[in-house]
């Protein structure tokens, strides 16, 4: 990073001149004039040392005292006692753990003298922290770890209950790992439970007879986000088989994590033909691992349905309701079969499994694609020197609104049936939209990929802290985003004279709103800002009791249905904010070229206007760079569609 600045400042023609020292400033008519530097040279312990009679002068309007500043106010100085100073005036400290003479006293960052870069001074403010805390426990008597792990900041949402029980089994989170990549070995699964993952599904394996082989490469980026890497990543493409690890290894894996994590729910994903002796065979034996439950694979969209299994199975409801009686009458454990999003209707698979006496679902498996091709046409992934490819599964948040569907349809069709969600959830924003579809619990495995287990600390205390706003009867909040403010810019908006001026945001115009905005500001008086205040007060108390994940379960499918179930009769129109318009004239664009014509654009103040064609579309909304920019209001005239031709009027 350090070195990325430097290269910075020198394309801006900073000078760099090393081993100087400031010396002494000059001024001129009571400004500053020039600044002389005295050299400085290591000696052999390793100490600066200054040299005087080495001098350099350098003219200088300006001085700005960035890092190495020194502490020389005396009457500061003087307050800090009985803190010893080195020659630098900065505190005398050990910089191991950042304390300084005095017990009980840390510094850390610039006033400490010990860190070069921001990065440095950072983890000196932690070390400090750490040996803070390790201080206040001792004088209490407490032990604290030789590690160094920092309490976290405590909070009545952390007592949020976010546990789920479902199909007898107690999940001490919703969030657990897909079958998938995660759960390549037992290692993995291990680390991610001591993560704090509340459940994990295995890889998915079948008998020796069975076993595959992947090939390389398989797992690429996703190109629906574009240039986006890391946690903006919108998808990943993967032709990765089942695992290539046998049936025994997951056996005695399974045994071997239950016994270490006996409060975290195991489940075991299988995988066979369409054959009853190898579904009772295999589903025995994770049975008798100590899985607390099962997972059919009927659903891997690539290389294992040329072998009659996975996707060759779950397409079939025919299929699916057989193997889950095969597998209902080989096992007592609960059993889930994977469903794919690869067919006409999820619902009609969906019901076969549970009237294969499957406890429930797992919706869905990737979607079936191809991601891109190179500029010479070739595929990529490309296998060998000759670039062969197959179509692989899709997943991530490029999936989601399909995931969504599915979970959705499934909870419609099948009332209080259990549903594992799985399919582009990677916040707790996205698992609160997939538990109120329906989910019961949610399996993540794209948002892994793009960064590592880490990621379930945000969605425990993201959805605590959703279901706590829940309780607090917060009005125009989305989750955790409160309503947005009037601004201009990120500038909160606090006059409003402006408005009815039609002023845009740039040029002389620009000019004129603010003489306007500060004319009004300087009428604006406390009791008046006061009175005009609308928002509501927040509440500083729960009003309604903090729902339970399993309240939230479902609670938005009542709202799904079809289309012939929406009302035409109860219109909405686009309404611009100019005080929030950038005049970047988007919304015109979009409106001109893929909707109605119901937008103006001003060619000289660029400020966009709604006119009386607009039919509620919602185009500009979704293409407008400013949040509430832009909003759907109710229609206040009847609307009355352009036909282009009457009804009934004959044509040539």
């Amino acid at each position: 990073m350090f070195h990325l600045q430097m290269e910075l400042a020198r394309e801006e023609k900073c000078e760099f001149l090393p081993f100087l020292g400031p010396h002494e400033v000059h001024l001129k008519n009571g400004r500053v004039s020039a600044i002389t530097f005295f050299r400085t040279e290591v000696n052999e312990e390793g100490e600066f040392v200054e040299d005087y009679e080495q001098t350099m002068k350098l003219r200088a309007n300006y001085i700005i005292c960035a890092f190495g500043s020194g502490l020389y106010d005396e009457d500061v100085k003087a307050a800090l006692a009985p803190l010893n100073f080195n020659k630098y005036g900065l505190p005398d400290l050990n910089v191991k753990t950042m304390e300084t003479t005095v017990p009980g006293i840390f510094c850390g960052g610039d006033i400490a003298g010990v860190a070069e870069t921001t990065v440095e001074a950072v983890n000196d403010g932690k070390t400090a922290a750490w040996h803070m805390h390790k201080y206040i426990q001792a004088q209490h008597g407490k032990e604290v770890s030789r590690i160094p792990e920092l309490p976290k900041f405590y909070t009545p949402i952390d007592e949020v209950d976010i546990s789920v029980e479902l199909c007898g089994m107690k999940f001490v989170n919703p969030f657990g790992l897909a079958s998938a990549t995660p759960c390549t070995s037992s290692a993995m699964i291990r680390r991610a439970f001591e993560a704090g993952w509340g459940f994990a599904v295995t890889k998915t394996f079948s008998l020796d007879k069975d076993i595959v082989t992947n090939v390389s490469p398989r797992i690429i980026r996703g190109s629906t986000s574009g240039h986006n890497y890391g946690p903006g990543q919108g998808a990943f493409l993967n032709i990765e088989l089942i695992s290539e690890k046998t049936a025994a290894y997951w056996c005695q894996s399974v045994s071997e994590l239950k016994k270490d994590f006996p409060d975290k729910i195991l489940i075991a994903s299988i995988m066979c033909s369409y054959n009853s002796k190898d579904w009772t065979e295999l589903a025995k034996m994770a049975e008798l691992a100590g899985a607390d439950a099962l997972e059919l694979n009927l659903s891997c969209p690539h290389g294992m349905g040329e072998r009659g299994m996975g996707l060759a199975c779950g397409q079939d409801p025919v299929l699916v309701r057989n193997i889950c009686r095969w597998v209902r009458e080989a096992t007592k454990i609960p059993f889930f079969a994977k469903l794919t999003p690869n067919v006409t209707n999820i619902v009609d698979i969906a019901k076969a499994a549970q009237e294969g006496n499957a406890d429930g679902v797992t919706a869905t498996n990737t979607l079936s694609g191809l991601m891109g091709l190179k500029g010479n046409g070739d595929p990529w992934p490309g296998v060998g020197n000759e670039k062969r490819t197959t179509y692989g599964g899709v997943s991530g948040n490029a999936i989601r609104p399909v995931a969504l569907r599915a979970v959705s349809a499934i909870a419609r069709a099948l009332p209080g049936f259990p549903i594992l969600a799985t399919g582009g959830i990677d916040s707790a924003e996205s698992s609160m939209q997939f538990l109120s579809c329906g989910a019961s619990v949610l399996q993540i495995c794209s948002a892994i990929q793009n960064q590592d287990f880490t990621v379930v600390d945000d969605y425990i205390t993201g959805l605590k802290a959703l279901l706590y706003l829940e309780s607090m009867g917060l009005k125009g909040w989305d989750g955790q985003s409160p309503p947005t403010p009037r601004h201009q810019k990120g500038k909160i908006l606090t006059a409003k004279s402006v408005l009815g001026k039609h002023l845009p945001s740039f040029g002389h115009y620009q000019k004129e709103r603010q003489d306007l905005i500060s004319e009004e500001k300087k009428k604006v008086t406390l009791e008046m800002i006061e009175r005009n205040m609308t928002s509501e007060p927040r509440p500083i108390a729960i009003q309604n009791g903090i729902p339970k994940v399993q309240d939230i379960v479902g609670k938005t499918v009542h709202k799904i249905g079809t289309y012939g179930q929406l009302d035409n009769s109860q219109q909405v129109v686009a309404l611009i904010d100019e005080e929030m318009c950038i005049n970047c004239g988007k919304c015109y664009m979009t409106c001109n070229d893929s909707g109605y014509q119901a937008i103006t654009f001003d060619s000289e103040t660029h400020l966009a206007h709604v006119t009386e064609d607009c039919t509620g579309c919602t185009l500009c909304v979704s293409v407008c760079p400013i949040i509430d920019c832009i909003q759907m209001v109710p229609r206040t005239t009847p609307y009355i569609p352009k036909r282009g031709i009457s009804l009934g009027q004959a044509v040539c």
